[in-house]
């Protein structure tokens, strides 16, 4: 298999930035406000961001041991192949690599030269200009070396962790609204359910790490370790930022803000406050667009390695000298730009997360199917609690499932769609091997 030349360069620092890295973007510094407001009082919007966290966790211990017993370079991609049969896994990969992946990058890309703009004006086609460099720069580092991607991954996550830390420390010590009760708000909300859900968004990207489970130097003790640890770290200062935000502004004033981390920030650090908060949020996009440029680009080599994708000679080739896969990165790199370009990333995303979280609970899920195929010897890491941890992330999947298809029925059928147009070109290549 080509992915054995892949270099083992990635530590175990790296893998854990890369989960707080990709799960942390610009949601904690925008949300809150939205979660408070459907939650309906202070007191049961942190227990929103609290039960996301559970569920969330709940996901990440399971597939722990699943990424344990295969660590394999492709994830979650790999793991369907291998517990549901080989179609389930190309359908995934099919979408991650050609839609998924690439748009969400755009997306990233986007939102870091739209906040650029805070400080130097730029016009539309100037953000598409500076998106495509700034992208440009994290494919180069990339392909030098997958070393220097996880070295930059570190540092934006210390970057984006810099000013959380700041609100959190500062927030708790002088904010003096103390706006923390069960209370109902005056303002209505959708509802609990949904305040849930829109912390579970804040919660995604974390699976992420297990792509590029084949650089890890020990995958079957560390991707495990990094996925829980990265996990829980994240629900930590999610929780202690909406306690922060609490005691400086009350909460009608949360719920009304844009930007409630600008507004906070303001508060505590004067007029400089939002220029602080601006490039904090930069930061932490460049380190999430830096992550999905990372893992998103192990998804197509790995497809490569096993036919699964036209051109896969070309793209399941490795660097002789750099040890990274250049043109999975390239390939990558041009659907984005072209997303970029077109505008069409916020779409095509829309667009599949119902899809996307139709295999995530399947991943979820396929921990039943491994317990019956791997013996206990093979399993380095066993989820907790079993079954209950597993089910937990399950109903938490099919609850996002439900949501999806409720507010957007449209865009979840087009997606199935766009996902089954992959079943010829599946078949064509298997008959062409």
């Amino acid at each position: 298999m080509t992915q054995q030349n892949l270099k083992k360069t990635l530590t175990f620092t790296q893998a854990i930035s890369l989960v707080v890295g990709m799960i942390i973007g610009s949601g904690i510094f925008l949300k809150p406000g939205i979660v408070f407001k459907n939650a309906g009082s202070p007191g049961l919007g942190i227990l929103a961001w609290v039960a996301g966290g559970i569920i969330t966790l709940a996901s990440a211990l399971t597939i722990a041991e699943i990424a344990s017993a295969i660590p394999k370079t492709g994830g979650l991609y790999i793991y369907l192949e291998e517990l549901y049969g080989e179609i389930w896994g190309f359908l995934l990969g099919w979408v991650q690599t050609v839609i998924a992946y690439p748009a969400a990058i755009g997306a990233l890309a986007i939102a870091f030269a739209t906040f650029s703009s805070y400080f130097v004006p730029l016009d539309n086609f100037g953000q598409k200009i500076l998106a495509t460099c700034s992208l440009g720069f994290l494919l180069v580092m990339n392909i030098i070396s997958t070393r220097y991607g996880g070295i930059i991954q570190i540092i934006s996550t210390i970057g984006k962790l810099l000013p959380i830390v700041v609100i959190i420390v500062v927030g708790l010590i002088k904010g003096e609204a103390h706006d923390i009760h069960f209370i109902q708000t005056s303002i209505e909300g959708a509802g609990f359910g949904t305040a849930i859900l829109g912390t579970l968004w804040a919660y995604d990207g974390w699976i992420g790490v297990t792509n590029v489970a084949g650089e890890l130097k020990n995958p079957s003790k560390e991707l495990p370790r990094a996925i829980v640890l990265g996990v829980g770290t994240v629900i930590v200062v999610y929780v202690l930022v909406n306690f922060s935000i609490l005691n400086v502004m009350p909460i009608a004033e949360i719920i009304t803000a844009q930007r409630p981390a600008s507004a906070v920030a303001n508060i505590l650090l004067g007029s400089g406050g939002g220029a602080f908060i601006t490039i904090g949020i930069m930061v932490s996009v460049f380190g999430a667009m830096n992550g999905y440029v990372m893992t998103g680009s192990r998804v197509p080599l790995a497809m490569g390695e096993r036919n699964h994708l036209p051109f896969s000679n070309y793209l399941k080739k490795i660097h002789p000298s750099f040890g990274t896969p250049v043109n999975a990165l390239m390939i990558q790199f041009l659907l984005a730009v072209a997303y970029i370009f077109s505008g069409t990333f916020n779409t095509l995303t829309d667009l599949l997360i119902f899809v996307l979280w139709i295999f995530f609970v399947m991943g979820v899920g396929g921990i039943f199917i491994l317990r019956k195929k791997v013996s206990k010897e093979e399993r380095k890491y066993e989820v907790p609690m079993y079954p209950i941890v597993p089910l937990i992330g399950i109903l938490g999947g099919i609850y996002i499932l439900y949501s999806t298809i409720i507010s957007s029925p449209m865009n979840s059928l087009i997606g199935i769609i766009i996902t089954l147009t992959g079943i010829p070109i599946f078949y064509y290549l298997k008959k062409d091997k």
